[in-house]
């Protein structure tokens, strides 16, 4: 029903999300067989952890300080790619883990909300928050390499990329010099690269931690896909593309034809404006 009800609204192609209960597979494979869909990509984990009862992407970290939660991050990160196999999808997203601190997104964000923008409160906790997340961040980033190393393994055999994604919160890793560094680490590896999330970037640009398009385009040579989903300013995201303030018509060219792009939308968000905002974009970017 999910997959007739996602065809039914214009699209062919989907991506295999984390949060899908195990008990949804095989009616999704059922229509996969049958031919009702084509996938693009799955984002881990795929399933969702049979013992995690929300759709918690981030519910074991290759970060932690738990090695029990790195083992069982890994094992599910290795089954994602065997379902992604069977899919003959060509891209896993991943998220790489987190530096554990303060949350000072949420923080800033608020801030943010408040028209504090430019308030010497702002600037100053900014800079703090930056300094703060640069001294903790290396033994993180150094657990995240050592699981991509292994990961990245896998994605060699069953030849389906490692999509590193963007992520929205400053205490996510990698953080934007993190990942230019990761992606050169990995330069030489076939089957590893960036996954520009649109949407998460905004977001960071709002909170002028970065500027989009200086983003995308430094990150143009590692690009795998792109989730696709607009911004209200300045933090509501996963809105329907052409509805907030994510200037695609600035930052599309960027992105070469080949990309896959996914809608990855809110679900709160109403069949009547994806249907109404689809051919718009086709119009004005393609298929």
């Amino acid at each position: 029903e999910m997959v007739q009800e996602i065809v039914g609204m214009g699209f062919d192609t989907l991506e295999i999300s984390h949060g899908l209960k195990v008990s949804l597979l095989p009616g999704i494979q059922r229509a996969y067989e049958q031919g009702k869909f084509k996938v693009s990509g799955v984002h881990n984990f795929c399933p969702s952890p049979v013992e995690v009862m929300i759709d918690a992407p981030d519910c074991y970290e290759f970060t932690s300080h738990r090695e029990f939660e790195r083992e069982r991050a890994l094992k599910l990160t290795l089954d994602t790619f065997d379902l992604a196999k069977q899919l003959d999808a060509k891209y896993v997203v991943l998220h790489m883990g987190s530096v554990p601190m303060k949350n000072h997104t949420k923080r800033l964000t608020q801030m943010l909300r408040d028209g504090k923008l430019n308030d010497r409160d702002f600037v100053k906790l900014k800079h703090q928050f930056i300094e703060k997340r640069e001294k903790l961040a290396p033994t993180y980033y150094k657990r995240a390499i050592e699981a991509l190393t292994q990961i990245s393994e896998k994605a060699a055999e069953v030849k389906i990329h490692c999509a590193v994604e963007s992520r929205s919160r400053y205490e996510d890793m990698p953080s934007e010099r993190e990942m230019l560094s990761l992606q050169e680490h990995f330069k030489d590896h076939a089957f590893v690269g960036y996954w520009h999330d649109f949407g998460h970037v905004q977001l960071k640009e709002n909170l002028e931690l970065l500027d989009h398009e200086e983003w995308l385009r430094s990150m143009q040579p590692y690009l795998v896909g792109c989730h696709l989903h607009d911004v209200v300013w300045p933090a509501r995201d996963h809105r329907v593309p052409l509805a907030g303030s994510v200037a695609f018509e600035r930052l599309m060219p960027m992105v070469a034809p080949d990309k896959p792009l996914v809608w990855e939308l809110s679900p709160t968000r109403k069949k009547a404006h994806i249907k109404r905002a689809l051919p718009l974009w086709r119009e004005r970017f393609g298929d």
